[in-house]
Formats: C-alpha cells, sequence, structure tokens
C-alpha cells in the first residue's frame, strides 16, 4: 500500500476483556513517498502473541489442574491445550492463576513484590482464543499499514511504549484484578495515526473529513471502554502514549523537501520539517518524560490513582440498571 493509504481502510480492536471494532479514518494523500516499507515486525509480533498463548495453554493443563468446582474443561480432545470452564474463563483460554504465573499485571506483585517486569510481559498475554485473534486482527490491519509507511523502527518503539504507558495508567488504579492484553499498545498506534494526521496536517485534503472521522472512532471505542470488566485505563494510557510519541516520531518533512535537490540554491527549503512540527515534537518529547516519570514514581511509592483524581472511577466503568462497578 502507498503512503496516501495511511489513514485509509480500517482495523478491528479489542479490549482487554471484550470485543469492540474500529476503522481507520479515510483520507485524501497528497505527498509522494519516499521510501516504502515491507512489514515484518508486525508479523513477527503477532507469530510471538500466538506462540505465547500456546504456550500458557501448555501451562494451564486444564484436564489436569482443573478439580470441576467451576464446571469441566472446554474442547477436552486438545488434551493439557483444553481450555477453562467457560463459566471461569468464557473467552476460551487459561485460568487466572496460570496467566498470573506467566506475567500478567498485578498490583500488588508490581509494586510490594518488586516485579516491575510485568508492565512489559503482560502486553504478550491473552485471556482466550477470542480476544487473541481480536487484537491480532487489530495489530494486522492497523500495524502493517503503519510499519510500511514508516518502518519497523518507529512503529516498533510506538508499539511497545504504548503498552507500557498503558500498563503503568492501569497499575494506578486497577489494583484487585490481573490485566492482560496488547490493547494498550494498540490504542497506542491508533493515537499516533491522529497525531500523526495533526502533525502533518498541510500535505493532507479532506482533513477535516479525516479529523472527525478519526475523533470518532477513538470516542467510540474509549466509551466501549466504560463497560464492566474492560481495564479502560490501559487504553487511555496506551492511547496518550501513543498520541506523544506520534508527535516525536511520525513528522513528515515540509512538501518540496524531497525534491529541492532539483531545485536552484535559492529557492531551497531552508528546513526539513516545518516550526509547528517542531514545537509539537518539544513539547511531546517534555510530557512524555514528565508524565512516565510522575506515573512511575507514584506507582512504585505504592499510591493509588483514585486518591488524586475521583471521578476517574467513570473513566473505566459507568454503573447503571443493569450492572455495579467496583475496585473487583
Amino acid at each position: 500500500m502507498s503512503r496516501r493509504d495511511l489513514e485509509s481502510g480500517g482495523a478491528i480492536k479489542n479490549n482487554r476483556a471484550g470485543n469492540n471494532t474500529y476503522s481507520a479514518a479515510p483520507t485524501s494523500y497528497v505527498y509522494d513517498p519516499e521510501t516504502h516499507w515491507t512489514s515484518w515486525l508486525v508479523p513477527m509480533f503477532v507469530v510471538a502473541n500466538v506462540l505465547v498463548f500456546i504456550v500458557a495453554m501448555y501451562v494451564n493443563n486444564c484436564p489436569s489442574e482443573n478439580h470441576g468446582i467451576q464446571g469441566d474443561c472446554v474442547a477436552r480432545f486438545l488434551g493439557r491445550f483444553s481450555f477453562q470452564p467457560l463459566r471461569e474463563n468464557p473467552l476460551f483460554g487459561p485460568s487466572s492463576s496460570t496467566l498470573t504465573k506467566m506475567g500478567a499485571l498485578k498490583w500488588d506483585d508490581v509494586v510490594n513484590h518488586h516485579q516491575g517486569w510485568r508492565l512489559v510481559t503482560c502486553i504478550w498475554l491473552h485471556a482466550g482464543v477470542i480476544h487473541l485473534a481480536a487484537n491480532m486482527l487489530s495489530l494486522v490491519f492497523i500495524g502493517i499499514r503503519l510499519e510500511q509507511q514508516f518502518g519497523f523502527v518507529r512503529i516498533g518503539i510506538i508499539y511497545l511504549l504504548s503498552g507500557f504507558g498503558g500498563s503503568v495508567l492501569s497499575s494506578l488504579f486497577i489494583r484487585n484484578n490481573i490485566s492482560v492484553g496488547a490493547s494498550g499498545a494498540l490504542f497506542g498506534l491508533l493515537g499516533a495515526m491522529l497525531s500523526e494526521l495533526i502533525t502533518n496536517w498541510s500535505i493532507y485534503t479532506n482533513k477535516a473529513a479525516a479529523l472527525l472521522t478519526l475523533l470518532l472512532i477513538i470516542a467510540i471505542n474509549l466509551a466501549i471502554g466504560m463497560l464492566p470488566h474492560v481495564d479502560n485505563f490501559a487504553h487511555i494510557g496506551g492511547f496518550l502514549t501513543g498520541f506523544l510519541l506520534g508527535f516525536i516520531f511520525l513528522p513528515r518533512p515540509q512538501f518540496g523537501w524531497l525534491e529541492q535537490q532539483h531545485l536552484p540554491a535559492g529557492v531551497r527549503l531552508k528546513s526539513k520539517y516545518k516550526a509547528y512540527q517542531y514545537v509539537l515534537w518539544i513539547v511531546s518529547v517534555i510530557l512524555l518524560i514528565v508524565g512516565l516519570s510522575i506515573a512511575l514514581v507514584m506507582l512504585f511509592r505504592g499510591e493509588n490513582g483514585y486518591d488524586h483524581c475521583h471521578w476517574c472511577h467513570y473513566l473505566t466503568c459507568v454503573p447503571t440498571s443493569k450492572w455495579e462497578c467496583n475496585d473487583n
């Protein structure tokens, strides 16, 4: 696909506990590409996630470990790879104890047992086949396109740091549950798409329509994240991290920069990027470093995010007559 298709197309998005969908905003792009990258890192991420899930199911070994309290193992013909009873895990996956053993995000282990590595390992784990499939479809649709546009280094950094940022914010607010999934990293890619559109505003056509469409997609998916049993803090943390990283890693040279070697010296552009792109880059670097530093200090000091933001529980669950919201 060409760079002019960056914002066209779509993706299916999954949260850490449920299934949502989104599509990228359509846009007309008028900038000719200087490089078209071959995507290999994103497919490797997909393979790695699938392999980790297979290992998790092997470690889980439902026929030997399940005592029948929640029901019988599902798909017993798979042997030790069979799934936990649906009453325990409706997503067709391992038990929560297996996920914890494999590196799921758990506040007590991160803070009190100094297992900060869980902030990274949790983004490679998935609660079940449904969870894994939806997240990997999202990664394929979004990640491959972005990697073709910007290369594996920049997209790999955005993906990993966004997943880390989502885990940090999640740990600040969610204490009594484990959390797994790549949705924070995927929201980071979505946030990077938005900041890429903003920082490269002058080289797009139909920019207002593209911006409104992308904002609507983001709003819908964040709203779905307010349903019970969904870790919307991981979504928000990943999105904010990816949004800032997009300003840092995804600005494009201003129109004409790549062709200026064919122009007389007197009419060449003086700067590769526009002034506002440099400003956005500097501000984003500062906000990202300061934000992650403060969040990590608060986390490892054992502070509860709700003590500093009493209304933030509405970001992850809105109580209705059909369900209640609590930290469990």
